[in-house]
């Protein structure tokens, strides 16, 4: 992995990082030499190895229980993690859950839980953050899309319609905080190796990896490395962009 000096030291919230593509960011940003902060909602176990992982290998970590959808928890997390690491400089909001189904058969239930935790959560974070990012003048938010956001699936309704609207919130917060010298961008990681991924039917899976150019799964690693290269001072003048993490599956 590439080493970013420029990241020792930085604070950074990583939700949703107890397991996958979350995890392995917040591995990325500890290795870097980053206070991380592990937000978690059910996987408490998990939540507590990540960071106790992290700490081993001598970063500095702490694992938050916080439901992303809703507002006090989010604010009471963000008042924390300034008090415990003194600061907060990268925000990646991660946290993300499906309930697929066609559209007709999609109950309210299933529909309001996705578009809670997906997009409201992205809108709780960025608005906790957003003031104190403006006045120190600077800060990275990366927000997870997905290729699905972009180009709607089937039987993904609710899902695609959040990481559409978290496309829609990032080049909006990019126009807001661009004059607080704050850089706004999002991944849009296509088939990757996760528990979520793992559960999918072996036929749905098979023409997945079909779409891809390069016939294989992503890794959550290969996710992480494109959010730390956001995060870092290569991507001092990108902002407002999709950056997508899918072994040309979306082409």
């Amino acid at each position: 992995m590439i080493i970013y000096p420029e990241l020792k030291g930085r604070v950074a919230i990583v939700t949703g990082a107890s397991l996958g593509i979350g995890a392995a960011i917040a591995r990325a940003f500890g290795s870097q030499g980053c206070s991380v902060a592990v937000n978690y909602r059910r996987h408490a176990p998990e939540a507590e190895s990540l960071t106790s992982a992290i700490v081993s290998a001598g970063g500095r970590a702490k694992a938050y229980a916080c439901d992303v959808a809703d507002t006090a928890q989010v604010q009471q997390m963000v008042d924390s993690v300034r008090a415990d690491f003194g600061g907060l400089d990268i925000l990646v909001n991660n946290a993300g859950i499906n309930r697929d189904g066609v559209t007709w058969k999609m109950t309210e239930e299933q529909w309001d839980a996705v578009i809670d935790t997906n997009l409201k959560g992205c809108f709780n974070f960025v608005r906790a953050v957003a003031p104190l990012f403006r006045e120190k003048k600077s800060g990275r938010v990366v927000n997870m899309t997905s290729i699905n956001g972009m180009r709607g699936k089937f039987g993904q309704l609710n899902y695609s319609a959040s990481k559409a609207g978290i496309i829609g919130l990032t080049k909006t917060l990019a126009r807001e905080l661009g004059a607080s010298n704050v850089n706004v961008n999002a991944v849009a990681p296509g088939l990757i190796e996760t528990d979520m991924v793992a559960t999918m039917p072996e036929e749905a899976k098979a023409k997945s990896m079909a779409e891809t150019v390069l016939g294989r799964l992503g890794t959550p690693d290969d996710v992480a490395a494109v959010v730390l290269f956001l995060c870092s001072n290569g991507a001092r003048h990108i902002t407002g962009e999709v950056i997508k993490v899918d072994g040309g599956q979306y082409i």
